[in-house]
C-alpha cells in the first residue's frame, strides 16, 4: 500500500478530478483532497492511496510535473507525519540575524547591550539580554491610564 502526496494542484481540484487522473495507473484505494475547516475550499494539496507499489511508481513517473489545470502537478510518495514535522506549527522564531531591537540610538550606547546602528540590534545574531527588573529598581513607578 502507497500513499502518494499530490501537490500543486489548483484550487478547484475535486477529490473525483484526482480520481479520474489517477485510474488510469491502477487500483486505488483512498482520494483525499485536503480543504480548509472554515472555508471548506480545497487548500491545493490531497493523498491518493493505491495498493499496488509498482503502480503507484507507474503513477508517480506519469504524473509528477505533468500541467493539469494550469499548474505542474507535484506528485511523489507521502512521508509519515512524524517524519514531516506534523502537528500543530509553533510561533515563528527570529532568524537570529540581528535588528531584532526596535529603534536603535545612532551610535550612542544604550542598556541592550547593543550599540545603536540604524536598526538597532547585534551584528551577531540574537540579542545579549532583554532587561531585568534590577535595570529599574530605582525608577517611581507611574499610574496606570484607566482603560475606556
Amino acid at each position: 500500500m502507497k500513499n502518494l502526496f499530490v501537490g500543486n494542484m489548483s484550487f478547484q481540484t475535486t477529490a473525483e478530478d484526482l480520481r479520474a487522473l489517477f485510474e488510469p495507473f491502477g487500483q486505488l484505494a483512498r482520494v483525499h483532497v485536503a480543504t480548509d475547516r472554515e472555508t471548506g475550499r480545497a487548500r491545493g494539496f490531497g493523498f491518493v492511496e493505491m495498493p499496488n507499489d509498482a503502480e503507484a511508481a507507474k503513477a508517480i513517473a506519469a504524473l509528477d510535473g505533468k500541467d493539469v489545470g494550469g499548474r505542474n502537478l507535484k506528485v511523489n510518495e507521502a512521508r509519515p507525519k512524524s517524519e514531516s514535522g506534523g502537528g500543530p506549527r509553533g510561533p515563528r522564531g527570529g532568524s537570529g540575524s540581528g535588528g531584532g531591537d526596535r529603534g536603535g540610538g545612532g551610535g550612542k550606547d544604550d542598556n541592550r547591550g547593543n550599540s545603536g546602528g540604524p536598526r538597532g540590534g547585534n551584528t551577531g545574531g540574537g540579542r545579549k539580554e532583554r532587561f531585568s527588573n534590577e535595570d529599574y529598581r530605582e525608577v517611581a513607578r507611574q499610574p496606570r491610564e484607566p482603560r475606556w
